[in-house]
């Protein structure tokens, strides 16, 4: 039921809810701060993936190639000083994700008593 929120304010014991919003709120901090950590360490991961993808890429390229690209990039394999670009795929997903990820975490809010009464009333319930 929606009034056992341990952060609605409808007692009369102030002090007894204000130490419970300041606790609710050193929690709240606790997990964003874990969110953020967990981002930074995931996304450290994972660039180090990329790097040992993209140096996999360069030395089969360099060998299927015949060397260097001076000839440039295609998305064909085998031909002589041309190197196949399929590389900027992964590239291209890893950092859609990476800011997707970041954007989840950094945007992350905690749910207001405000959007909760706003739902509440949108639901047809009965506001406060």
């Amino acid at each position: 039921m929606l009034h056992d929120i341990s952060h609605d304010a409808t007692t009369d014991d102030g002090p007894v809810v204000a130490a419970s919003r300041e606790q609710l709120a050193r929690q709240e901090a606790i997990k964003q701060i874990g969110r953020r950590r967990r981002f930074w360490i995931s996304t450290a991961f994972s660039l180090v993936g990329m790097i040992l993808l993209t140096a996999i890429w360069a030395i089969t390229e360099y060998h299927n190639a015949g060397g260097w690209p001076t000839g440039g990039f295609s998305q064909s394999s085998g031909i002589h000083d041309v190197w196949n670009c399929w590389i900027i795929y992964p590239l291209i997903a890893w950092v859609l994700l990476t800011v997707a990820h970041g954007w989840s975490v950094y945007a992350h809010k905690p749910i207001s008593e405000r959007e909760i009464q706003r739902e509440i009333e949108r639901q047809g319930g009965t506001p406060r």
